[in-house]
């Protein structure tokens, strides 16, 4: 997330091998997706609704391979505008083909109108099978721009992101997955990876507008940041920015049937509703938008650091949390109104 934060006389700035799956009919299990450094399209999985125990859809292998990927020294640190970060986009769009992820506009890259050097957003959307609700959408976002190469330390320079915000990436990749092999979701689902956050939101501000502009009917933003590492000493596994502005946290821990979502007073102390990608969008459109993070200064040091690499990273937590998210998110797609509501004080 893009946010000041003092702490110990420092500033931070808080940027916040497959599955099997049985399928009636299907002997072999789907592929993987891209695979490796490359990014290319594999052999396309049936679009058919795969019946698999949300519990354990995605698994620590399958978040390793996507997160090695995405926070490794070829990508030279995502930077906005970089090579490195043109080849994590295309990553981004063969995944989201691979899993019948449509693009949202003509590609699935929607450029940047707010920065200078050529940067995009990669935008995808799984339709909602419901001929009423379709016409509601819920935009689930992540920012997948790091800082790129920075000041060597250690003899490195390149400034990874493996939790900011590669592990966020890997949570909406996975998810866009699901959705769009499963197709369960009666609301129309966009998937939205957002470049130039580091640069101060842009990318999701362009996008807002953007959508805004076409009039489009968002019913809430779902965000995440940094939820690669777990938090400790709490009784839930992440915390939403904005926690007191909405109900969002309450329906999400009825969905998932446990206390998924906590308060940080943290999070409000250093206004963080403000400081991620979810803000733009309750700025434009004036809906519940939160931010999902697992980040509270304390289980992580390595922000905006060279040290912030992938073998920090614990893919157990982080397939765990996308297993968790399934039911929620698909609870909030399907209930028959809109139950998420802004708090009116």
């Amino acid at each position: 997330m893009k946010k000041l934060v003092a702490i110990l006389g420092l500033t931070l700035l808080f940027g916040c091998g497959p599955s099997q799956i049985a399928v009636t009919g299907i002997t072999t299990p789907p592929p993987s997706g891209p695979e490796g450094v490359k990014g290319n399209i594999v052999e396309e999985t049936p679009e058919v609704k795969l019946e698999a125990d949300k519990s354990t859809f995605t698994d620590t292998e399958r978040i390793g391979d996507l997160m090695n990927y995405l926070a490794s020294d070829d990508l030279k640190g995502r930077d906005s505008g970089s090579e490195g970060i043109a080849m994590a986009a295309t990553y981004i769009e063969n995944y989201f083909k691979s899993y019948h992820v449509k693009p949202y506009f003509k590609s699935y890259r929607d450029t940047l109108s707010n920065y200078k050097k050529t940067s995009y957003n990669v935008v995808g959307i799984v339709e909602g099978n419901d001929p009423v609700l379709k016409n509601e959408y819920i935009v689930v976002g992540a920012h997948y721009d790091h800082i790129g190469i920075i000041k060597i330390e250690n003899g490195d320079a390149i400034a990874n992101g493996a939790n900011d915000n590669a592990s966020g990436t890997t949570t909406v990749m996975e998810l866009a997955r699901y959705f769009g092999t499963k197709k369960t979701n009666k609301r129309s689902l966009i998937f939205a990876l957002f470049s130039a956050e580091e640069k101060g939101l842009l990318g999701s501000k362009h996008l807002a507008k953007k959508l805004k502009e076409q009039n489009l009917n968002l019913y809430t933003m779902l965000n995440f940041e940094m939820t690669g590492v777990p938090l400790r000493g709490k009784d839930y596994v992440v915390y939403i920015t904005g926690y007191t502005r909405s109900n969002f946290a309450q329906v999400c821990n009825t969905y998932a049937q446990e206390k998924l979502v906590g308060f940080l007073p943290t999070a409000r102390q250093y206004s963080l509703f403000q400081r991620s990608d979810n803000y733009p969008f309750y700025l434009e459109f004036g809906v519940p938008s939160h931010t999902y993070c697992a980040f509270d200064f304390t289980n992580f040091d390595q922000y905006h650091k060279v040290g912030d690499e992938v073998d920090l990273m614990d893919f157990d937590f982080m397939a765990t949390l996308v297993n968790k998210m399934i039911p929620v998110l698909e609870g909030i797609t399907n209930a028959s109104t809109q139950e998420i509501k802004l708090d009116s004080k």
